[in-house]
């Protein structure tokens, strides 16, 4: 199956996961599992503290930068880092830079 980007209507979601101001994604839903083929975050906004107890993700940043909160530690984040979420574990990313934080992430059920 190919997935394309431009085959998916792009969403805008206030408050992410009780994050602050708008995630813009593209995202495909197969009734299980959950891909962003392109994920905005634009400064000052986030994807708030939520925890996998049922799938884990993958987030891949493309461009930009910022932080992302495990559990309770906060490490810098830019564009080329691959960031895993274990099912069962916590997280949070955040766009604290003066420019988009873009991002693609895969969002599997275990």
């Amino acid at each position: 199956m190919i997935i394309r980007p431009d085959d998916i209507k792009n969403s805008v979601l206030d408050h992410f996961k009780g994050g602050e101001k708008q995630l813009e994604a593209k995202m495909f839903f197969d009734g299980t599992n959950r891909i962003l083929t392109h994920a905005r975050l634009i400064p000052g906004a986030s994807i708030g503290m939520h925890t996998h107890d049922d799938s884990c993700e993958v987030i891949f940043i493309l461009e930009g930068c910022g932080s992302i909160l495990e559990e309770d530690t906060k490490k810098a984040v830019q564009a080329g880092d691959c960031l895993y979420c274990p099912k069962g574990g916590s997280h949070s990313l955040v766009n604290d830079s003066d420019a988009d934080l873009v991002f693609c992430a895969v969002i599997p059920k275990q």
